[in-house]
């Protein structure tokens, strides 16, 4: 209740405040429809900007938190996130190629797309290939380490053609890259909000129908076999749901850090347990809360917004720095 109760305080918070000054009463006017003096561009901050702005950042920081806590378990390791598959190295992959090697624009069969388009395609495409080609490797390996191993390889070598790429590309491509990787919650209008909450909805939604398998693998492979549990199904379906969460929220919101690896943790340092039926919800609320107080956070210093991933290291890394303390302590 205290986490719900705190997510709408920052979704709220979220509203009313921002690099431009409005005073709470024009943004309450504007959300209840009461005034309609207020003039045309303040109701565009408040409508176009900050609302879609607080929505997405609710919307991606559950579903990246929701991937983490997905592969943490599945993998049975308290550092395994949505980047440590190679997923969001697939999405940079695919707008480095855009930005450093096509120049910005997409042509095909006399057809062009440029722009925040061509990105935001890109960067998809990328995480699907890479999801397509760790479900493939899936049904090869039978160990979820190897799984693991495979995924920070394939990692290393699309981080190894995005370097090659920066170094023969233009000053501006470079500019253009480096500015997309910080990330933000700012890129999605009103007009392309319903299409990224209906795939991160339908993302959590299978992240949630994985809830009793998971809970029944934390008690061992071979008792989740003597269920009748499918391993790799159970595995596949993981994979598809982590895949398509990191695809959407890094084509739209660039590759955002920290957030998945360490509000996993958060929660469960919150609850004190395993069990998924609890952890599920209350990593997803406290995903919810962790990328609204960071794009909060981004938004206050006036007339600048800062870059969402200069601002979740600061929570994700203690607490991982935390984690790792405990680990240790707890085996001496």
């Amino acid at each position: 209740l205290i986490l719900i109760l705190a997510t709408a305080a920052l979704f709220a918070a979220n509203l009313f405040f921002g690099s431009v000054n409005i005073p709470a009463e024009d943004v309450v006017g504007i959300i209840t429809g009461t005034d309609s003096s207020i003039a045309p561009a303040i109701r565009f901050i408040v409508v176009n900007s900050r609302l879609p702005q607080a929505l997405t950042a609710m919307l991606g920081g559950a579903g990246l938190a929701v991937t983490g806590l997905l592969l943490q378990t599945a993998f049975r390791n308290p550092l395994a996130g949505p980047s440590i598959l190679g997923i969001n190295s697939g999405a940079s992959l695919g707008v480095a190629i855009v930005m450093l090697f096509l120049g910005g624009t997409i042509s095909a069969g006399g057809y062009s797309v440029g722009g925040y388009v061509a990105v935001m395609a890109a960067a998809f495409a990328g995480s699907m290939l890479i999801m397509g080609l760790l479900l493939l490797f899936s049904s090869w390996l039978k160990n979820d380490l190897m799984l693991l191993i495979t995924g920070i390889m394939v990692g290393y070598m699309t981080s190894s053609v995005i370097s090659l790429l920066n170094y023969m590309s233009s000053a501006d491509g470079v500019q253009s890259y480096v500015m997309w990787g910080m990330g933000n919650f700012n890129g999605v209008s009103l007009s392309r909000l319903p299409l990224f909450a209906l795939i991160t909805l339908a993302g959590i939604v299978m992240a949630l129908l994985l809830i009793k398998p998971l809970n029944i693998i934390l008690l061992g492979s071979n008792y989740a076999r003597n269920l009748g549990i499918s391993m790799r199904r159970v595995r596949n379906l993981l994979l598809l749901a982590t895949g398509l969460l990191t695809a959407v929220i890094t084509a739209y919101c660039g590759p955002i850090s920290f957030i998945g690896l360490a509000v996993p943790h958060i929660a469960r340092l919150l609850f004190r347990t395993d069990n998924h039926r609890v952890l599920m919800p209350a990593t997803l609320i406290s995903g919810a809360i962790v990328a609204l107080g960071c794009n909060l956070v981004c938004v206050l210093p006036e007339s600048t917004i800062l870059p969402i991933n200069a601002v979740t290291p600061l929570v994700g890394a203690p607490v991982i720095l935390y984690v790792i303390l405990r680990e240790r302590h707890g085996r001496h």
